[in-house]
């Protein structure tokens, strides 16, 4: 998870001014979390809360996440979200909207973290996306990057985890980032940027390679490094401690807490 809100926040000043490099500097003053750190951390602490359940195996009620999502918007207004979910987010409805935005991916990585067996993943990553976004891409985008990190979390080879994303969601993750960087532009669908998000991950050497992978190819530079962070942090064996000390100076409190509150429940 950490990992996730470190790829948003050092991509977060790329995305509508994209570079096409990987020689940039990692941290920059004007860094900060956007709605992908804040929607991670609200699905974090639904899942804190649901720890009354005795047995992980038990889905959560999709209500808690409409609260909790609902309860950041109205904390953290201010932070940049896309225009269906701020509609959604300040209305009295509980129904989603017809999306196949990446937002549901963005927000998923607390999940693979937290259940210890896939299907539950998937079915959780289900349940969260489908709180907001109605669109079948949404769902998939959202399980695709579940699973992989998930997969990355449980020790499999980065060639498993791409043969089993490819068939198991038809994501094509054959083209190279130097393919794709040259005519990428800004993709806020989880076909357009989902796929790029996880080939960043495979090229990478270490965690921040992967960082800066994602950050290189432009489009959705916050969201597609977020999640590639998700999938490189437990791959890699965490983060290294400098992007680590550097990520938590960025959250307030409240924010600061939920993380070290979920890190030493699940990745004690």
């Amino acid at each position: 998870m950490l990992g996730a809100i470190a790829g948003d926040m050092i991509g977060s000043i790329y995305e509508f001014d994209n570079i096409k490099t990987k020689d940039f500097p990692l941290f920059n003053d004007r860094c900060h979390f956007t709605d992908d750190t804040l929607l991670t951390l609200a699905v974090a602490e639904v899942i804190l809360n649901a720890d009354e359940f005795p047995d992980k195996t038990k889905y959560i009620d999709k209500f808690q996440y409409v609260q909790q999502f609902k309860s950041y918007y109205s904390e953290y207004s201010h932070i940049g979200y896309d225009s269906d979910f701020q509609e959604w987010a300040i209305s009295s409805s509980i129904e989603p909207y017809h999306s196949n935005g990446n937002g549901t991916a963005m927000r998923v990585s607390p999940i693979a973290s937290a259940f210890d067996h896939l299907k539950i993943v998937l079915e959780e990553a289900k349940h969260c996306a489908e709180v907001t976004h109605s669109h079948p891409e949404a769902t998939k985008g959202a399980q695709a990057t579940a699973a992989a990190i998930f997969l990355a979390r449980t020790g499999y080879d980065k060639n498993t985890i791409k043969s089993y994303i490819e068939k198991t969601f038809n994501y094509n993750l054959n083209q190279s980032l130097d393919q794709i960087r040259p005519n990428y532009k800004l993709d806020f669908s989880c076909s357009g940027s989902i796929p790029q998000a996880i080939i960043a991950f495979l090229e990478s050497t270490d965690f921040e390679d992967a960082i800066r992978n994602a950050v290189s190819i432009g489009g959705d530079s916050d969201t597609i490094a977020c999640i590639a962070g998700a999938i490189a942090e437990p791959f890699y064996d965490g983060i290294p401690e400098h992007i680590a000390e550097w990520v938590l100076t960025k959250l307030d409190d409240h924010l600061w807490t939920v993380t070290e509150k979920f890190m030493a429940h699940y990745y004690a």
